[in-house]
């Protein structure tokens, strides 16, 4: 028997987990038609072969048909859910890794326009900010309906086989009645008193336990601190605990610090990178020495060694580290064997969420296995045969690749024109705030190196370089070179500057800048946020109708709390078309997609982030002596099959180009190119 706390059996109820790791609710968005299906399977049934103990899916079921998905929910309040959840939960029992489900009614945190067209229904008169649409206030018969709902959707989860739910209680409908912010009741269920603001909590909790009986699981995962002025305070949180925990009729508490009705308050509640690790853990603790009861908690505890703290030292009975399984499912197995030095790290880049909310799925900026179960491997089996392979350039897709065909079992040597290994990666762990995103890299040097994967930096390679190898594979990972030149008049502009030149610190920041930002993604802000720690004026301005969409939700936050107290405008609709000298400053000629109409502004510096142009001189030079003449079969790489095209008998070795040497994408689309291609070779 291990003395590891984290693997340590617990005994909740009747239920033996068998160690102290679970995975908290979260919804990866991978339900079709709101069902559970195989790829949801797949994905818990991974985390379960691999040593979990307790599975807790979806984040959040949907109970009733006026609380619709705000992404892909389950949508549990179906009894046709009832056949795809005994899938679930036998894939991840036969595992040996307890399963339940988080259920909840949405409340404001939605909208009329999705599903049936029903109204929103809410305690509260008011949007939520980060939905925008105006609910109704609750009936007598909405609350009667929504009480009757949460027991059957129960007594569905019970028949499918999960070992118990949880009650979904921040944010949404049953938050919203017992937060004083959010209710506008009157009568039983009014905002008077902690009493009335609490009773529908209660009387689910009587209705599902009339329904299922006292030995089914059931625990809430709540905020017991709203950390916001007019809100449940840290006090008043303990004593709900405390309430819930003398009523008898909860299992355990997951508690939760703060709200989520905006960006930044739920950024604060799940912590991206730059900030603090577990910030919150102290708070749970608190919690559990107040009630006894188990207590369960996440917010980005993303190592091994933080959570191993919060069980020994009692500060939890159960540990989340949900984010750190999407990237990594085999943390438990990896622990067990003693390879926690092999576990690939959570970086924090919270790509997942992000792609979630932005009506997307959840996946991992540097796994791209995850959520691809059913056609990707996480784990790399050896090669038949062995072969030569040759990777030019050491950015993420590089190093993969290299990983990758190194796990095959193949002789791999990879050639770098940079000093060191990481690409772009490199150049964005130039933010402090972003400092954690160098873990790709690293992790993947490690993997390389123990399997002795050659490397040879500061070598431009050239065709001959590569022939002297004699390679069977040659896979070209160079990357690209910011694009400076703008559609409008198809030139570089000589005159401007990129955002990379900012950020490595190759040119220094004026004092009146203009960041044209028409990709819309990080280096865009991350020069602005540079050019402002300067004490430099600087507008962001995009053609688009918002500024870096593809930053996102939650990783905007950390930007705009660093630039909204300084000199930063953003302008959003205008285009740049043109550069020219104005004595010592720069004009900017700035039209608009909307009207024939032209103005002319001047700053000292003016800086274009407008994507890569691939470094692909190599990969044409080559070409033509390959066997498959560069072409892939996209059939094949979709279905995750092994590539076989032969388009020249005569060539000596096969040719693949990936990440930003074929276009301009990000991080994650480079290393799954890399892992769809090489996976098989």
């Amino acid at each position: 028997m291990s003395k590891d706390p984290l693997l340590q059996p617990y005994q909740l109820k009747h239920l033996t987990l068998r160690n102290r790791i679970m995975t908290t609710s979260h919804e990866p968005a991978y339900p079709e038609d709101g069902m559970p299906k195989a790829r949801y399977v797949a994905y818990h049934a991974e985390r379960a072969k691999a040593g979990i103990a307790l599975a807790m899916t979806a984040g959040s079921a949907a109970v009733s048909k006026d609380s619709p998905p705000v992404f892909n929910n389950i949508l549990a309040y179906k009894d046709e859910v009832v056949p795809h959840i005994k899938r679930l939960t036998d894939a991840c029992h036969d595992q040996g890794c307890a399963v339940m489900i988080q259920l909840t009614h949405l409340g404001r945190r939605t909208g009329w326009a999705k599903g049936d067209w029903l109204p929103s229904v809410s305690s509260s008169k008011h949007r939520e900010p980060a939905h925008r649409m105006f609910p109704k206030l609750a009936e007598d018969w909405d609350i009667e309906r929504i009480i009757r709902d949460f027991a059957d959707t129960t007594e569905r989860m019970k028949e499918g086989g999960m070992d118990g739910v949880e009650l979904q209680v921040y944010g949404h409908l049953l938050d919203q009645f017992w937060s004083p912010l959010t209710n506008d009741l009157d009568g039983p269920y009014g905002g008077q008193t902690l009493e009335s603001r609490m009773k529908l909590v209660f009387d689910v909790l009587k209705a599902i336990r009339a329904q299922v009986g006292d030995d089914f699981i059931v625990g809430l995962r709540y905020t017991a601190d709203e950390a916001e002025a007019g809100g449940i305070t840290p006090e008043e949180g303990l004593e709900i605990s405390k309430l819930l925990a003398k009523s008898g009729m909860v299992d355990f508490l997951n508690v939760i610090r703060g709200r989520i009705h905006t960006d930044p308050a739920m950024t604060d509640i799940i912590p991206v990178q730059g900030m603090k690790n577990a910030p919150h853990l102290d708070f749970a603790g608190a919690v559990k020495a107040a009630t006894g009861l188990p207590t369960f908690h996440a917010a980005r505890i993303a190592d091994v060694a933080t959570a191993r703290h919060a069980i020994a030292t009692g500060l939890l009975d159960m540990v989340g580290m949900t984010r750190a399984h999407i990237a990594d499912p085999h943390i438990v197995q990896k622990i067990i064997e003693g390879r926690e030095h092999d576990i690939r790290p959570c970086v924090g880049a919270t790509y997942c969420l992000d792609r979630i909310y932005a009506a997307g799925e959840a996946l991992c900026i540097h796994n791209p296995a995850t959520g691809r179960e059913l056609t990707m491997p996480h784990t790399i089996t050896p090669a038949s045969e062995k072969k030569t392979v040759v990777i030019v350039g050491a950015g993420p897709g590089g190093l993969e690749a290299a990983r990758v065909a190194a796990e095959r079992g193949h002789d791999v040597t990879v050639l770098e024109a940079q000093p060191d290994p990481g690409g772009q990666i490199r150049l964005t762990a130039q933010n402090p705030r972003r400092r954690d995103m160098i873990s790709i890299i690293d992790w993947r040097m490690e993997q390389c190196l123990a399997r002795d994967v050659q490397f040879h930096f500061n070598l431009w390679a050239e065709r001959d370089d590569v022939l002297h190898l004699n390679p069977d594979v040659v896979i070209i990972a160079t990357g690209g070179l910011p694009n400076m030149e703008l559609f409008e008049n198809r030139d570089d502009q000589p005159l401007a500057i990129s955002a990379w030149d900012i950020i490595s610190g190759d040119v220094k920041p004026g004092s009146d800048i203009l960041i044209y930002d028409e990709s819309g993604d990080h280096p865009g802000l991350m020069a602005a946020e540079t050019a402002a720690n300067t004490g430099a004026k600087v507008e962001v301005m995009t053609p688009d109708r918002v500024f870096a969409p593809d930053i996102m939700g939650m990783n905007l936050v950390p930007y705009m709390r660093a630039l909204q107290d300084k000199d930063v405008t953003f302008t959003v609709m205008r285009r740049l078309k043109s550069i020219t000298k104005d004595g010592n400053r720069l004009k900017a000629g700035i039209g608009t997609d909307y009207k024939d109409t032209m103005m002319e502004k001047s700053y000292d510096q003016i800086v274009i982030n407008y994507g890569i142009m691939p470094n692909a001189d190599l990969y044409f030079d080559l070409k033509p002596l390959s066997l498959n003449l560069g072409a892939v079969d996209y059939d094949a790489l979709i279905a995750g099959d092994s590539q076989s095209l032969n388009r020249n008998p005569e060539g000596q070795f096969n040719l693949y180009r990936i990440g930003d040497a074929v276009s301009a994408r990000n991080t994650h689309a480079a290393i799954y190119d890399a892992l769809r291609l090489v996976k098989d070779i």
